[in-house]
């Protein structure tokens, strides 16, 4: 399936060891023009980088809450906020305890969904962009507990990840929570570095097949009912 990218802001800075906008930030764009991002919507943004999705929705008017676990992002979202004079809160920590009490007409998230051997989480580093536990779930899951309690009635959950950590899972997952889950758009995008750094135990793990070259990447959508 070919792929058509939402607009992201151009020119964007990033810190060392802050995550830049790849094709699954773009997948995601593309997802967001189609929700209801009018004034005063609120919407939460978990794990904003750069802030790039963030800045889009802000853009249109919403009300943007965004956080992320690492300073650098914090800060290197607040500067390209400023760069552009748009309003957009940016804030530190967890994003369960940062959105506590809390409910969004959106939430949307690009969380680290690549599976990892060896510790996890990462204390600090870029890997902490996408390295999620063995079956990369560590983050994914923690959204799909928490949504329905972000969400008001009506509100939409938007989360791209790739197959690999299991499109299904989290369509049940949220399902089980509640909410009205389904997968709204599929994509395949070659293999980045990262994936290929770590192929021989990818494919110990079964999560890839030999010489595979193209990941899947997902779009799921939840609604409040």
């Amino acid at each position: 399936m070919g792929l058509t990218w939402g607009t992201l802001p151009p020119g964007l800075i990033a810190l060392p060891g802050v995550y830049r906008p790849q094709r699954d930030t773009r997948f995601l764009a593309e997802a967001l023009v189609h929700e209801d991002l009018t004034p005063g919507k609120n919407v939460l943004e978990i794990g904003t980088g750069t802030g790039a999705l963030a800045l889009q929705a802000a853009s249109r008017g919403a009300l943007v809450t965004a956080v992320d676990v690492s300073w650098p992002a914090v800060i290197t979202a607040r500067l390209n906020a400023l760069r552009r004079r748009l309003p957009l809160r940016v804030v530190h920590g967890d994003f369960v305890v940062r959105a506590a009490g809390r409910r969004f007409d959106l939430v949307f998230s690009n969380p680290p969904y690549v599976p990892a051997p060896g510790a996890w989480p990462a204390s600090r580093g870029p890997e902490r962009a996408w390295d999620a536990g063995v079956d990369g779930r560590g983050v994914v899951d923690r959204i799909c507990s928490a949504a329905s309690a972000l969400l008001r009635p009506g509100g939409v959950l938007l989360m791209v990840h790739s197959t690999m950590c299991g499109a299904e899972e989290t369509v049940d997952r949220l399902t089980g929570a509640g909410l009205a889950a389904d997968v709204t758009n599929r994509a395949f995008v070659p293999w980045g570095p990262v994936l290929r750094a770590r192929r021989a135990w990818l494919e110990r793990q079964g999560l890839a097949a030999e010489d595979e070259e193209w990941e899947e990447l997902v779009i799921v959508r939840a609604e409040c009912l």
